[in-house]
């Protein structure tokens, strides 16, 4: 049944949707995967062909531009790079916007939008596809259906804060996200205000929902896996939890930043997706995902006169000697390996 329509007539369909994806990950460990559709590596190639006998791993992303470099294809761009793996970015819109504040977004059509993807898409193999900010529902439609023509590549979807937008394209693109594609989904990762908001709007308890209560409202979508960001602790803690219906699979406690950031969600969702298709097994990618957005963080700059936004390359910055460094001779040292310095 196709997906162009924005609605699914069989219930049916979505329920098989849901229960095959939802026994594939209580059985599967999510491993990097190659789309069967793609042509095969040609043989007899020359050496040399491949800088070290092995390209790295490949990320669709789906996501909007964001000319202050904050998020959208820019922040996917640079964070999935730095953790070792090469992005294949696919523009679904952009945003009017500076450091400060989003002001608008203009949404590319859905058929330019997946002509984008559906032509790299036969000529490369992609391991993850990573979903952002695509626009609107047509274009959600658009996305769903290349993904589920791809149905055995893990597809991790990132829900931003949405509060700038007018609220009626709000609630259409979130009812078009939960319908078409929280089935195809391997794994959300959201902010915990923003998840609650979403998946539990009838929340009753005077508690705050955990991170298990957002993944069971997840699950019931058909999302196996959920990472919920920036649950409030106390102290000036925040907590980061990867989570199930039934267990907590890991957590990462830090201490909260001073300052308004922007673009810490893409970033975050961006590495986790190039550590999955690196080969790392979901619970050690989250948590070195996280290790490396606390780092941006930590070396965060304003380039503008409104929030800090993370340096994705903290790790090629030239050391400070104690203060001794000559400002205009020292160089980054190029030479050294990103942050993930495992090859896979």
């Amino acid at each position: 049944h196709s997906l162009k329509g924005l609605r699914i007539e069989c219930n049916d369909c979505i329920e098989a949707l849901r229960t095959s994806r939802a026994q594939a990950a209580a059985t599967v460990e999510i491993r990097p995967m190659t789309n069967p559709n793609s042509p095969a590596a040609p043989t007899g190639a020359a050496p040399g062909d491949e800088a070290d006998g092995e390209s790295p791993a490949c990320v669709l992303v789906f996501n909007a531009n964001d000319p202050s470099g904050a998020g959208g294809l820019a922040g996917d761009v640079t964070a999935i790079a730095s953790v070792g793996a090469h992005a294949l970015p696919v523009v679904t819109g952009a945003y009017t916007r500076d450091t400060a504040e989003i002001l608008d977004h203009f949404a590319f059509d859905e058929e330019s939008v997946s002509e984008q993807a559906r032509t790299i898409l036969e000529d490369v193999p992609v391991q993850v596809i990573k979903v952002g900010f695509v626009g609107g529902p047509e274009n959600i439609s658009a996305v769903a259906e290349i993904a589920a023509d791809y149905a055995d590549v893990p597809l991790v979807a990132y829900m931003p804060n949405l509060s700038w937008w007018n609220e009626g394209q709000i609630d259409l693109y979130l009812d078009a996200f939960r319908e078409l594609l929280l089935p195809q989904t391997t794994v959300l990762v959201g902010n915990h205000s923003t998840l609650w908001r979403w998946l539990l709007p009838d929340w009753g308890s005077d508690r705050s929902p955990t991170a298990r209560d957002i993944a069971k409202a997840a699950s019931e979508l058909g999302v196996p896996y959920t990472l919920v960001t920036g649950i409030p602790l106390p102290d000036q803690f925040i907590d980061n939890v990867l989570a199930t219906p039934q267990t907590v699979l890991g957590s990462e406690k830090f201490e909260r930043f001073d300052a308004v950031f922007s673009g810490a969600g893409d970033t975050l969702s961006a590495a986790l997706a190039a550590l999955i298709a690196s080969g790392s097994d979901l619970a050690a990618a989250a948590t070195e995902a996280l290790s490396y957005l606390d780092r941006c963080l930590d070396a965060g700059f304003r380039p503008g006169m409104g929030a800090v936004l993370p340096d994705r390359l903290f790790w090629a910055q030239p050391e400070d000697d104690e203060g001794e460094a000559d400002v205009e001779t020292t160089q980054p040292n190029l030479s050294e390996p990103p942050f993930n310095e495992t090859r896979h």
